[in-house]
């Protein structure tokens, strides 16, 4: 039977995502030419012994940010810090993150476009001359106190570029703008992953996995996992109709759609007789937060061809329409 599994968990599913995560540039699936430009910034690095140039990898959520991170320290053989820019939120907090770092050593700062103006401010400096000024004091005895800094390598990681301020992107040596995966390139996640977790799952089952994950190699082994659950409980096999009955169950139709997507399209083709509609009154006819809509919903919808956006609002398109069952009433 092609999808028999071992009633205990395998070692590698403790920490889940962590087990999954390559380990080198060798093992990352997909983001061929990112994986050229750091492996050659970082083989150049390692020939001159010399710190790389800061990193700054943009792209979509569930794209490997922040396994590249790791990545490139593991690459570089250094330790890493991982922090956020929500939980950078006054200059002192980065001046703390900063000289606690050892000589070469790789600083990762998730959703580094949420770090405090003032903290913005002072990883210019530390990201060109490895020095930072700290403020002691208050008023007009306050006096700034230059702190030198062990060299570092800044890896930032934003789902937002278009929200970095101009001087802290021109800090970056390199910028890395990744790409949702195509489902040739996800079908390599699910296989990889499948055979990490011991599980046996069919050609088909991989293809039909990777072609209802959003080109999202995240997404893809969150459905592996409910797939992997399903038929562990089930005692069904890995193939292609186990996967399409794990799916169903958890609201994931054959074009990635979830609860949520459908309720959105199909609010715009229903309430709204195909739009234009704002976001705002989208939001609140599905009982959901614009911003919400705005950054996860919108993005799949428009990139699929469902909705499209317009000056008046988000419009369905002839392929939305079709989506729910009904007929578009005009081109679009």
């Amino acid at each position: 039977m092609t999808g028999e599994l071992s009633a205990q968990a395998t070692p590698s599913e403790q920490g889940y995502e962590g087990a999954l995560r390559p380990a080198t540039l060798a093992e990352f699936v997909g983001q061929a030419k990112v994986r050229r430009q750091l492996s050659l910034l970082l083989d150049a690095a390692t020939m001159r012994r010399h710190t790389p140039d800061h990193i700054l990898l943009a792209g979509p959520p569930g794209l490997g940010k922040t396994t590249l991170s790791m990545i490139v320290a593991a690459e570089l053989d250094k330790p890493l810090h991982q922090t956020s820019g929500p939980a950078i939120q006054h200059a002192g907090d980065l001046a703390a993150v900063l000289s606690a770092l050892t000589p070469g050593e790789v600083l990762f700062i998730d959703e580094i476009h949420r770090m405090a103006r003032s903290a913005e401010e002072m990883l210019y400096l530390a990201m060109e001359d490895f020095k930072v000024d700290i403020m002691v004091g208050k008023g007009a005895g306050a006096t700034s106190v230059p702190l030198d800094l062990a060299p570092f390598t800044l890896v930032g990681a934003t789902t937002r570029a278009g929200l970095l301020p101009n001087p802290l992107r021109d800090r970056f040596g390199f910028t890395a703008h990744l790409e949702f995966y195509a489902d040739e390139e996800l079908a390599s996640v699910v296989r990889r992953a499948a055979g990490l977790l011991g599980f046996s799952l069919s050609e088909t089952g991989v293809e039909e996995i990777a072609r209802r994950s959003r080109g999202t190699p995240r997404i893809a082994n969150r459905l592996l996992r409910r797939v992997r659950d399903y038929s562990l409980v089930h005692e069904a096999p890995g193939d292609t109709g186990t996967v399409r009955a794990a799916l169903a169950l958890y609201d994931v139709d054959e074009h990635g759609l979830d609860r949520l997507d459908r309720e959105v399209l199909r609010a715009v083709v229903e309430r709204f007789n195909g739009g234009p509609v704002g976001l705002s009154t989208l939001a609140v006819s599905v009982g959901e937060e614009a911003e919400t809509i705005e950054a996860v919903v919108e993005p799949f919808l428009v990139r699929t061809g469902l909705l499209s956006r317009t000056p008046r609002g988000r419009v369905a398109t002839r392929l939305g329409w079709e989506h729910v069952g009904l007929e578009s009433p005009t081109v679009g």
